[in-house]
């Protein structure tokens, strides 16, 4: 399947361009009348005929459509032949049985933003992501500060943002929850310029991810290419050095990450779980200044096993702004499980209510 490809739910097709020529011409008779000694051209236009009456609605229905982005490369859903038309025909269906009349378009995650602004721009009032926490947050991230709505579709491996909300995780309950049309305002991170709905990360995390997916591009399966990036991070270990200042605070550390949330993640050992609250307006900072490689191999070794690691010397902070200073003029960030070079300092702040998304009202979840 193309990269980019569009399809709808409860639509009639779009009249092709021959189709519609013909049925404006069924309908037009010109007649030239002397007038004043000139010729008039007069055009007599009938009554609609019933071809070009439901081509015209066919046009207004896919006007109004709301718009699906659709990352179906995400988590096990993998867009590769059948499964991308499986993903798309199983939101599709969905949507029809929710009542939903949508237009689903397939793009890779450069597109992605540039669909939903687009929609925006359309006066879209809602617009649906399909995919995993990427995905999310990458249309998310044009959605915030608008009036438009985000609805969720979880198609990731993780799908973090979605279980902090209450959103089911099958496709049927998500689109379920869409369908009813409840609407709340949550939080939303933002690194220099950059939004994240669930965290970034620096350090660590970002190499871990860099070495996974170099090896996954080589042909080994996920998990094993993640226990031989694992492997590699702790070969390199080093610690990076950085200046941190939020709060009244402000530090230099030699730390093997720093993470940043979007609110308060509950922390157990160096795993980041749940989230109580994504309306708080505070970001959550959490380094490790006192780990060392000794350390770091324990916690791996247990975070494999599926066991949660102990770490001592574990600071934590929340704040609604954060400035990270390093000596390195760009750094690596892991951004909502993305990575990308951003310029330093990097500059945090959280945006109170920036997001409209569609959730479980409070009295269905759970």
């Amino acid at each position: 399947m193309a990269a980019q490809s569009s399809t709808s739910a409860g639509l009639a097709g779009r009249p092709s361009d021959a189709a519609f020529s013909l049925a404006c011409h069924r309908t037009v008779a010109v007649h030239v009348v002397p007038a004043c000694g000139l010729a008039r051209l007069v055009l007599r236009l009938p009554a609609m005929t019933s071809t070009a009456a439901a081509d015209r609605a066919a046009w207004q229905a896919a006007a109004t459509a709301t718009p699906v982005l659709l990352n179906a490369a995400s988590g096990p859903a993998a867009a590769r032949g059948s499964q991308a038309d499986a993903a798309v025909r199983s939101v599709r269906e969905a949507c029809r049985a929710a009542g939903l009349r949508v237009r689903i378009r397939l793009a890779d995650g450069a597109r992605l933003q540039a669909l939903a602004r687009q929609a925006v721009g359309s006066g879209h009032r809602l617009v649906v992501a399909g995919g995993g926490d990427g995905t999310i947050g990458a249309v998310a991230a044009a959605l915030a500060g608008t009036d438009a709505a985000l609805g969720i579709v979880p198609l990731g491996t993780r799908n973090h943002f979605a279980k902090d909300l209450g959103i089911p995780l099958d496709v049927a309950g998500a689109v379920r929850v869409i369908g009813e049309g409840h609407v709340r305002r949550v939080d939303v991170g933002e690194v220099n310029g950059r939004a994240f709905i669930n965290n970034t990360s620096l350090g660590l995390y970002p190499s871990l991810v860099y070495h996974r997916v170099k090896r996954q591009q080589r042909g080994r399966r996920k998990w094993v290419a993640l226990a031989l990036a694992l492997l590699r991070v702790w070969q390199s270990f080093r610690r990076v050095r950085v200046a941190v200042e939020g709060g009244d605070a402000a530090r230099i550390v030699r730390t093997p990450f720093v993470f940043v949330g979007n609110n308060e993640y509950r922390v157990e050992g160096i795993r980041f779980g749940a989230r109580a609250r994504v309306d708080a307006g505070m970001l959550h900072l959490a380094m490790a200044p006192g780990m060392t490689r000794g350390q770091l191999l324990s916690v791996l070794a247990r975070a494999l096993a599926g066991r949660v690691p102990d770490v001592d010397h574990f600071d934590t902070l929340l704040t609604p702004e954060i400035r990270v200073r390093a000596r390195r003029r760009r750094l690596p960030v892991a951004l909502d499980g993305e990575v990308t070079l951003l310029r330093t300092p990097l500059r945090y702040r959280i945006r109170p209510g920036a997001l409209r998304v569609c959730a479980p009202r409070p009295d269905a979840e759970g």
